[in-house]
């Protein structure tokens, strides 16, 4: 009878063995399944991505003829080409004490700058950042908003200090960084279009911003003339400028996107009314509009436009900047979770949470050459909820973020050369090389190292031999001292001292 036990134990126990084999089997064919979903995911999402050097070049060609058009008539073009009446760069021989004031965002900041002419340069300068609080950004009156801003910069300028000094009967000049949309009137005056960053103040709409500065800061009992209205980008190449005399454009490269570049004026149609006072013009371009039916766009890029605050507006934006890199990660991420399990028989509910990840956390992951991956590993389980990742799906994410990467640094690239094409410096000029260098700020650029390198290797495949006398250059918080600069260029003092 123990012999009969015996066998049926062993009887049953193989039978339990085989069933667990079985089972085995057929979640690895299961498995199996789903990973070649995940990878046919990836691989037609690289394809729709694919950025060759001839889609490249469609891309420039198609940024040159929209900034022709948008030169040519007002609303011709998706870009906005707006004068900036910047007209009178730094040269470097710009001396004094000169303010500057950079509003773009939930902070502001207040700077101070003692330039010293071409052999002192910049002798020292100071900043202060302000928080605005949330009620005073969403207020009902533009005053409280301007109010605030005043007050802070009274408080500023009082601790000026001996290193600072104001030439004896001079006001003070002041440099208004402000990057909203603006319709320009003149260099020193323009009307607000429409707020965004979450400011939303709606008597100020259609007023002189500058206007409306000044009547708060003779409030606060402040004696200061601006002298400047500038967007970020503007400043931005205003600092290139003073350091670099073969600095020809701007490009802004970090949350949003932008460009400006050195227009010669003879290439500004006469509707615009203008006459420049030297032989160029400062265009900022509001680049993050542009669009072309050569942009690889994807199904994942068209449902983050038709979900956000702005759909159909700032496409170019939308798939190279700092903001929306990370959320097209997600995007994907989230469907190949939901249609081949990609993290198993679960979706995480955090990456169903629009912009929770964010393009730093996505850098971190990409530059991660840990053999086992180990950064991503914790990224996916500290933002996504994500226990226990394998080395197989952290491969996966690696990818992805090259492939959204590389498409935003190439597309970058394209439209500097369209900036370029339209200067006529993509090529040799009568054989001759012409220096060309670009202004870049911001964080996608300064900070995302494969970002940065992908987009100047891109530079050479557009450019050939022409590559070597075109430079892409830091230009670390150009918008803040470039706005003092520009307060400098265009001061009020300005023909006294030439005379």
């Amino acid at each position: 009878m123990g012999k009969l036990v015996v066998g049926a134990t062993v009887v049953c126990t193989a039978a339990v063995v085989c069933g667990v084999t079985v089972l085995l089997m057929k979640h690895r064919v299961k498995n199996s399944g789903e990973w070649g979903k995940v990878e046919a995911l990836l691989k037609d999402f690289e394809e729709k991505c694919a950025t060759p050097v001839e889609k490249l070049k469609q891309v420039a060609d198609a940024m040159t003829v929209e900034m022709q058009a948008g030169l040519a008539s007002e609303g011709g073009s998706k870009l906005k080409m707006l004068i900036s009446y910047v007209d009178n760069l730094p040269t470097g021989d710009e001396k004094g004490l000169f303010y500057a004031l950079d509003l773009g965002g939930t902070n502001f900041r207040v700077m101070r700058v003692q330039l010293g002419g071409k052999e002192k340069r910049i002798v020292k300068h100071e900043v202060k950042e302000v928080s605005i609080p949330q009620n005073v950004m969403t207020g009902s009156s533009s005053e409280v908003l301007f109010d605030f801003i005043a007050t802070a910069l009274a408080e500023f300028v009082a601790t000026e200090g001996d290193d600072f000094h104001l030439p004896p009967g001079r006001q003070r000049e002041l440099g208004f960084t402000f990057s909203f949309p603006v319709k320009q009137l003149s260099i020193a005056s323009g009307t607000l279009i429409k707020w965004t960053k979450g400011f939303s103040i709606e008597d100020v709409v259609g007023q002189d911003v500058v206007g409306e500065l000044a009547k708060a800061m003779e409030r606060a009992g402040l004696d200061v003339r601006v002298a400047a209205l500038v967007n970020d980008t503007v400043g931005t190449l205003a600092g290139g400028r003073y350091n670099n005399p073969d600095v020809i454009a701007a490009v802004i490269l970090g949350t949003g996107t932008n460009a400006a570049y050195v227009e010669r004026a003879h290439a500004i149609p006469k509707w615009h009314g203008l006459l420049p006072k030297s032989g160029e013009m400062v265009i900022n371009m509001e680049w993050g509009n542009f669009r072309s039916s050569h942009l690889p766009v994807t199904e994942y890029d068209q449902n983050l436009d038709i979900e956000s605050l702005n759909p159909g507006e700032q496409i170019y934006e939308k798939i190279i900047s700092g903001m929306y890199l990370g959320e097209i990660l997600r995007r994907v991420l989230c469907r190949m979770a939901e249609e081949a399990s990609l993290f198993g028989d679960y979706v995480p509910s955090k990456l169903k949470v629009p912009f929770v990840l964010r393009t730093p956390d996505m850098a971190a992951m990409h530059h991660d050459e840990s053999a086992d991956l180990k950064v991503v590993g914790n990224k996916l389980k500290d933002i996504l909820e994500v226990p226990n990742s394998t080395l197989k799906m952290r491969k996966i994410v690696v990818e992805l973020c090259d492939i959204i990467t590389s498409r935003g640094a190439r597309l970058s690239a394209a439209g500097i050369v369209g900036i370029l094409k339209k200067l006529g410096r993509d090529t040799f000029k009568d054989g001759e090389k012409q220096r060309s260098v670009i202004a870049v700020d911001g964080a996608l650029f300064e900070h995302y190292t494969k970002f940065r390198n992908c987009l100047k290797e891109t530079m050479k495949e557009l450019l050939g031999d022409a590559a070597d006398s075109t430079v892409i250059e830091l230009s670390n918080d150009g918008s803040g001292v470039g706005a003092a600069l520009l307060a400098a260029s265009h001061s009020q003092y300005t023909d006294l001292e030439e005379s």
